[in-house]
């Protein structure tokens, strides 16, 4: 019984924008004279890690701050965009997740983001998809290390006791993909509107929607 572990909560439905303004919204809350456009944005998205990405670009303008704190600023202000946003899930995905369980397969939300992140988005895209579809969900509270460390993959894998190769990931980042490919994955880029120009060398395709037929092709359930 193969699995479709979904990488991010921007693979279920695409909250790239709604992150950057919430980061923006922050900035501005702790008095940080910082704007990402989007330009800014799509270039610091080769990395994982929000708070991380807040203290790196803290450090190349040679200003300390406070990442942590910015960063619980702007989950919260992600959270609230989210519970107030008109979001769709992204294209095939809600058609996917159905032809999956009805073959029997199971489904993952594998990602390192906070539990409470994943909660405001399962609320946003309700009643399409809600917790009930996921046979596993991995957030930042189950694993030490975030992506490109493999540690939520494998942590998914144990839960649902499967084997990597009757499995696909699906990701829309380049840090995800490396996280998944070394857990031993066949991985499949499904770049966001703030990733679509990275480099996704990694991953075995590209894909602009989800379908499970091509999905199962990647897998040894095939």
């Amino acid at each position: 019984m193969p699995a479709i572990l979904f990488g991010s909560i921007s693979t279920v439905a695409d909250t790239s924008e709604l992150q950057r303004k919430a980061f923006n919204d922050a900035f501005a809350a702790h008095g940080l004279h910082w704007s990402w456009d989007r330009d800014d944005y799509r270039a610091l998205l080769t990395s994982s890690g929000g708070r991380s990405r807040v203290a790196e670009y803290a450090g190349s303008r040679g200003e300390n701050v406070d990442a942590y704190a910015v960063h619980q600023t702007k989950s919260a202000l992600f959270q609230e965009e989210l519970a107030a946003a008109e979001l769709d899930p992204r294209p095939g995905v809600v058609d996917a997740v159905r032809s999956a369980k009805s073959l029997g397969w199971k489904i993952g939300l594998v990602t390192t983001t906070s539990g409470a992140n994943v909660a405001a988005l399962l609320e946003a895209v309700g009643p399409h998809l809600t917790a009930d579809d996921f046979d596993v969900i991995v957030d930042s509270s189950d694993v030490e290390q975030s992506k490109p460390d493999q540690e939520a993959y494998v942590f998914a894998l144990q839960a649902l006791g499967e084997t990597a190769d009757r499995c696909v990931a699906i990701e829309d980042n380049v840090e995800g993909v490396q996280a998944a490919v070394a857990a031993g994955l066949a991985c499949v880029a499904f770049p966001n509107e703030n990733t679509a120009d990275h480099d996704f060398a990694d991953a075995e395709r590209r894909i602009d929607h989800v379908d499970v037929e091509d999905l199962k092709n990647l897998t040894a359930a095939a």
